[in-house]
């Protein structure tokens, strides 16, 4: 779902942090040029002042893409976008301070000198950064597989790592003309051939695919890649389009490519859609803080063990993570599954779930077949497991809205059309979730809405299924 576009502007807030940074050091600086080493935080009048110079500054550097290909520019051309961004931020605060009538209330000494120290600070500053960078691995590359022949390969591979700035980390690729399994091109691992590459990628974690080979056999591979959800970039040099799915022209390298995705957002959407994630991650861990103290003992009483209970998940792009909830299962439910699922006389499905499952903590069979609910029963009809997910949620790991994380177990069984649900980050809550769990028993039509959540997505979208998974919530139907 997040195309490269948005994807960038998440891997650059190291640049925007230090973009704020700089803004501050010359606001502090600018004003000591006029009044001299006081504190301007100190005044109200000022600390009002620099709040809009920082709101003005993130939105700008948000919705004007300044920090776009900011790796691939050249002192030039820095230069140029932080003049560019400079001059929109002093238009930008002139406005709102004609607006308001405060025009008056600050120094033209002070306000000049600012900018022109902020364009420096700047400039000087992304310079530095960008050439530190370099010398070293970024952080949380994006994990990029190539789809090759044996005679571009290498060509390939030179290119990305010269021109990329270390923006992406090339886990393995698929000689699609030879069987070259076992072997390495520039120290990267061939792990698949033209057979098997579509079976390799539907387990593991691939965030991006460049894909480099031509052919019927590939056109039908990189439209099966695309419908598993998978970000797909295909050098544009004897293209076969796939008109109906959604598709940007961008560049990889040196390369110039036409980038296909299931779903896309905009820089503005990503960054409210993950605002609202911190936001509703730090609102949710203060609420799981005073649950811990009120259902904790509970927990501990009627199962003592842990409060706790940890899982392993696959989240977007197949990447593994450990997902929290309060412990609602005695400790060897994992251990008796095989016996409930044998004796519940249900197969193992993809999604598991039994009504009456007497793993839960304090319920009971009774002798004349009854089943008697206990405090497990109670936090999971009222969702109070869920709510430690709201850390994965500040973590970056899950999102409040999204797809159901599956078990590894379950993600083995996946096949390819099922693994488009995993394009994005999971969620606590969802489409499916908010569209009937308990009524909904069939995994293709779990699918099947994910889909439609991932292509239909919107921030407006996001909204109502927060709002219904309340309602859900609290007409004890499980919301999640």
């Amino acid at each position: 779902m997040y195309r490269k576009n948005s994807q960038g502007w998440l891997k650059h807030l190291d640049f925007i942090v230090l973009d704020l940074l700089c803004l501050h050091a010359a606001f502090v600086l600018g004003y000591i040029v006029r009044h001299g080493f006081e504190n301007p935080y100190a005044l109200e009048s000022y600390r009002s002042i620099a709040v809009v110079f920082s709101m003005a500054d993130l939105l700008l550097l948000v919705f004007f893409s300044t920090m776009k290909n900011v790796l691939k520019r050249g002192l030039a051309g820095e230069t140029a976008v932080t003049l560019r961004h400079t001059f929109l931020l002093a238009v930008t605060v002139t406005f709102y301070l004609f607006t308001v009538q405060e025009s008056g209330s600050y120094s033209r000494v002070f306000y000049y000198s600012m900018l022109c120290i902020y364009f420096c600070l700047s400039l000087l500053v992304r310079t530095g950064w960008k050439a530190a960078l370099r010398k070293k691995p970024r952080r949380n590359q994006t994990r990029l597989f190539l789809i090759v022949t044996s005679k571009n390969a290498q060509q390939i591979l030179d290119d990305i790592q010269k021109n990329t700035h270390k923006m992406y980390q090339v886990v393995g690729m698929a000689v699609m003309d030879q069987d070259m399994r076992g072997q390495e091109i520039g120290g990267v691992p061939v792990k698949a051939c033209r057979e098997d590459v579509e079976g390799y990628l539907r387990y593991e974690w691939v965030d991006e695919i460049l894909a480099a080979a031509r052919g019927t056999g590939a056109t039908i591979l990189y439209r099966n890649l695309i419908e598993m959800g998978l970000v797909v970039h295909v050098r544009m040099e004897g293209l076969e389009q796939f008109a109906e799915q959604r598709q940007t022209v961008e560049s990889l390298g040196s390369s110039t490519v036409l980038t296909y995705s299931l779903g896309s957002v905009t820089v503005g959407q990503a960054f409210v859609k993950r605002t609202l994630d911190i936001l509703g991650g730090i609102a949710g861990c203060l609420i799981t803080g005073i649950l811990c103290i009120l259902i904790g003992p509970a927990i501990c009483i009627s199962s003592p063990g842990p409060i706790f209970f940890t899982q392993t998940r696959v989240g977007r792009n197949g990447k593994k993570f450990k997902m929290y909830k309060f412990r609602s299962m005695y400790l060897d439910a994992e251990a008796r599954k095989q016996e409930v699922v044998a004796a519940s006389g249900l197969s193992e499905q993809m999604m598991f779930k039994l009504e009456e499952d007497p793993r839960i903590i304090g319920s009971k069979i009774l002798p004349d077949g009854t089943y008697r609910k206990g405090i497990g029963n109670f936090i999971r009809d009222w969702s109070l497991d869920e709510f430690p997910q709201f850390f994965n949620v500040l973590k970056g790991d899950m999102s409040l809205v999204g797809t159901r994380p599956p078990t590894v177990d379950e993600w083995e069984k996946y096949e390819s059309r099922h693994r488009a649900r995993m394009a994005i980050r999971p969620g606590i809550t969802g489409l499916w979730q908010v569209s009937g769990r308990s009524r909904i028993k069939d995994f293709e039509e779990v699918v099947e809405l994910d889909r439609q959540y991932i292509s239909r997505w919107s921030l407006v979208l996001d909204l109502k299924i927060l709002l219904r998974t309340v309602k859900v919530v609290v007409g004890r139907d499980g919301a999640m």
